[in-house]
């Protein structure tokens, strides 16, 4: 294997590791909470694991695998939109 290939391996790795941790993350919240819990945290390593596994399947040239990561990073920001325009809206509610 060719260092290029190399690179490209570990970074399909580290995309794949962004895009588990949410997992993680979402099920010790979950576990503490002891219901269904989805925190902040959750849409950013989703973001991170999805754009660099983008990345990856656009080396790869993927089309199914671009496809699925294009759509779902659109999915993880616009739930990011909705908490911080929230945050935003109660923020400004407790200022009146």
């Amino acid at each position: 294997m060719t260092l290029s290939e190399k690179t490209w391996v570990g970074i399909g790795l580290a995309g794949q590791f962004f895009f588990t941790m949410r997992f993680v993350v979402q099920w010790i919240a979950t576990e503490r909470k002891r219901k269904s819990v989805i925190p902040e945290s959750f849409w950013y390593f989703s973001i991170f694991g999805s754009l660099i596994l983008l990345v990856y399947s656009l080396y790869r040239k993927d089309p199914v695998f671009i496809l699925g990561q294009a759509f779902g990073s659109t999915v993880y920001v616009r739930n990011l939109f909705f908490i911080h325009k929230e945050k935003k809206d109660a923020a400004a509610s407790t200022m009146e």
